[in-house]
């Protein structure tokens, strides 16, 4: 009976962990230009790796994957419940297609995290430099959201 409870009691205590976007790894949808899966994984309590594998729409339509390292500012909103930080990074892309591509990403976003659930949903910018072949700017945009597993 007491290896019940203490197993009861540790499955509790860990599962606020599964509860905490600020932490842990998440997958998700990302959809705008361009459209795909997103993935991020927290190093620390504002520091975060994301990344994306996605289809282009634009003009030739082609694969798109990008990574990038994030900084959030959990101090620029104040919500109720929650939490809403701002975020800034960069981070480079390959656009894969007839016309390839690589270049820079600079992400300018905000995510709301849930208080009592491990989601998140999120919008962001992104200006673009391609630096192969040639020198190109532009921008992407997306909505998504994250389901995160610790």
């Amino acid at each position: 009976m007491k290896i019940i409870r203490l197993i009861t009691i540790g499955l509790l205590l860990s599962s606020s962990l599964l509860f905490s976007q600020s932490k842990g790894f998440g997958a998700g949808i990302i959809v705008g230009e361009p459209t795909g899966i997103s993935l991020k994984y927290f190093m620390g309590q504002s520091n975060a790796i994301d990344a994306g594998i996605a289809w282009s729409f634009n003009k030739d339509g082609a694969l798109h994957i990008h990574a990038d390292y994030l900084y959030h500012d959990y101090n620029f909103f104040n919500v109720r419940t929650g939490k809403l930080p701002v975020y800034i990074g960069i981070g480079g892309r390959a656009k894969l297609s007839s016309n390839a591509r690589i270049g820079v990403r600079i992400p300018v976003g905000m995510a709301y995290e849930f208080q009592n659930a491990p989601f998140d949903v999120f919008i962001e910018v992104v200006p673009l430099l391609d630096l192969a072949p040639d020198t190109e700017f532009g921008f992407n945009g997306a909505i998504g959201f994250r389901y995160y597993f610790e």
